[in-house]
Order: C-alpha cells, then sequence, then structure tokens
C-alpha cells in the first residue's frame, strides 16, 4: 500500500494547528482550496478546536481558528469579504492574527489615508 503523499496546503494547515495547540498564536486565519475543507474540518473537530468557514471565491475559503473569545469578535466583525473591512476592522484583524504592531500601524495609516483621498 502506497503511502498517500499530503498536499502542501494541508501540511501548512497541520503545521498551524501545532502552532496553535503549543500556544504560538491564539487564532489562524488560513485560506485554502475548497477541496480540502473536509479534511481541514475533521481535522479541527478531531482536536476540539472551534473554527468560521468564510467563503473567498475562486473555490477558496478562509478558515478562521483559535480561542473562542478571538472567533466570537470575529463572528461579529467579518461579516463580509476581507478586502471590505474599514481600515479600522483590518488592524484589528491583524493585531488578532499577531501579525507586527508597526507593519499593522503602517497598512493603518496607508489604508486610512487611501480612504480619505477616495472621499475628497
Amino acid at each position: 500500500m502506497k503511502a498517500e503523499i499530503m498536499p502542501v496546503d494541508m501540511k501548512v494547515l497541520m503545521n498551524h494547528i501545532y502552532e496553535y495547540k503549543k500556544g504560538v498564536r491564539n487564532m489562524v486565519l488560513y485560506t485554502f482550496n475548497r477541496r480540502y475543507e473536509e479534511f481541514a474540518i475533521r481535522r479541527l473537530e478531531r482536536q476540539g478546536i472551534d473554527y468560521i468557514v468564510q467563503p473567498v471565491g475562486n473555490d477558496r475559503l478562509n478558515l478562521f481558528f483559535g480561542r473562542k473569545e478571538c472567533l466570537d469578535a470575529i463572528r461579529m466583525m467579518v461579516n463580509r469579504p476581507l478586502n471590505q473591512l474599514s481600515p479600522e476592522e483590518d488592524f484589528i484583524l491583524g493585531a488578532m492574527l499577531g501579525y507586527d504592531i508597526c507593519a499593522q500601524c503602517e497598512r493603518y495609516c496607508e489604508r486610512k489615508c487611501r480612504k480619505c483621498r477616495n472621499v475628497q
């Protein structure tokens, strides 16, 4: 019997789960091909990890998983595509995901200035 080779997408997922379980992250956003949805959900459920699935388009999904407190905030804030989040919502999401705060500040300022220019 041949061992099935795990696709790179699933190796990345497994690494995210490992980091979450070790406490490196409180929440993860993982974007992947819809064909792996069943595998990903089954894996999270077996490990008792809370999650939210959000369609992205082009047969891709966003999978948020992690601490219940974080996912509760995501449910309230992310009710549309991520590229439609306000600069403030985008900043909060990046901070929750553990992204570099200085880079998030730069991103916030750039998005806020772009939004101001588009209004004028």
